[in-house]
């Protein structure tokens, strides 16, 4: 499960919580304008928009979880189990597997009013990466530094929502993430005020008992509810530091801790890693599960006219300092 959220200051940010049992060796993956991007059904892009992002590269392919181009134009792939589904190759169609998505949309596109023009002629189809790499059920975010984005290939074909919110987790589809927002508009950062019974006296006992109600538990529904409370609240001036620092506290707020979510046997779902991308700058961050320092790669000091993968390894092990 994993959380995807947007941000905007003075510059726009765009990143997510990956949430998994199991991590793929994943790197920060930099593919320059000239790599050759090899589509199954779509040809070959020689020529495009450099893209900095997560991934998981596979035969010099770069599988990207999340990312970002150099026009601005973000995007990250969800698990969306039991509601994602994919469709036979249809003529007419440009035929995209779902792990070539973000690759797609984000060599060949620079913000998200292009990025609906061209969905209404994809077909996101049922085609394996490899035999040991088979599809995951996706859903996807897609932003730039004024909008965003939900696309859901469903059973009734693909949709697309315009999310005011800017936030993505997993199940269920996002018309009912966004409806079940309905339960909560009392929520306030305000202290309460008596609505029970003006017959009655009640006390405000602790600070933040305006938000009393807010889900805390770690289900996708939650996580939505929770993410975009905080992320529709969140403060911070415009510098880089304090937006990207408060970029991680708004992940933070629904992230996974190591031994509440039991996989079975002896496996648990953690936040591998969290990300935030400054779309103008093009700087991408992110932190560990073992690892909280803030980490920065900034695309621009690479070569971006070549035709090779740039990949770092993430830094996962914490370095304390020790004050005294």
């Amino acid at each position: 499960m994993c959380t995807a959220v947007t941000y905007k200051t003075k510059d726009s940010y765009f990143g997510r919580n990956l949430d998994l049992e199991y991590s793929y060796k994943e790197t920060v993956t930099i593919t320059p304008r000239n790599y050759p991007f090899k589509f199954r059904k779509v040809g070959e892009n020689n020529k495009h928009f450099a893209i900095i992002g997560m991934a998981y590269v596979s035969d010099n392919y770069p599988l990207y979880y999340d990312a970002i181009n150099e026009k601005g134009l973000g995007m990250a792939g969800l698990n969306f189990p039991s509601n994602a589904h994919y469709f036979d190759v249809k003529d007419g169609l440009n035929n995209i597997s779902p792990f070539e998505l973000i690759p797609y949309i984000l060599s060949n596109y620079s913000e998200v009013k292009e990025v609906k023009e061209a969905l209404k002629s994809i077909n996101i189809v049922n085609i394996n990466f490899s035999d040991e790499l088979p599809l995951s059920p996706l859903h996807w975010i897609i932003a730039d530094k004024t909008s965003s984005i939900t696309v859901e290939s469903v059973k009734d074909g693909l949709k697309v929502y315009d999310n005011p919110v800017g936030v993505l987790t997993n199940n269920p589809t996002f018309d009912m993430q966004m409806f079940n927002l309905n339960n909560y508009m009392s929520l306030s950062i305000e202290p309460p005020v008596n609505n029970f019974s003006k017959k009655l006296e009640f006390s405000t006992y602790s600070r933040g008992m305006g938000a009393l109600g807010l889900p805390g538990d770690l289900s996708s529904q939650s996580r939505f509810v929770k993410a975009t409370f905080t992320k529709m609240n969140s403060l911070s001036d415009e510098t880089e530091v304090s937006s990207v620092n408060q970029f991680f506290h708004i992940l933070t707020s629904v992230e996974q801790q190591r031994g509440c979510v039991h996989m079975g046997e002896d496996k648990y779902e953690i936040t591998i890693y969290s990300s935030c991308a400054n779309m103008d700058k093009c700087i991408y961050y992110y932190t560990t599960y073992d690892n909280r320092r803030i980490i920065g790669i900034d695309m621009h000091k690479e070569p971006l006219d070549g035709s090779e993968l740039i990949n770092y390894d993430l830094i996962k092990n914490e370095e304390f300092y020790i004050q005294n």
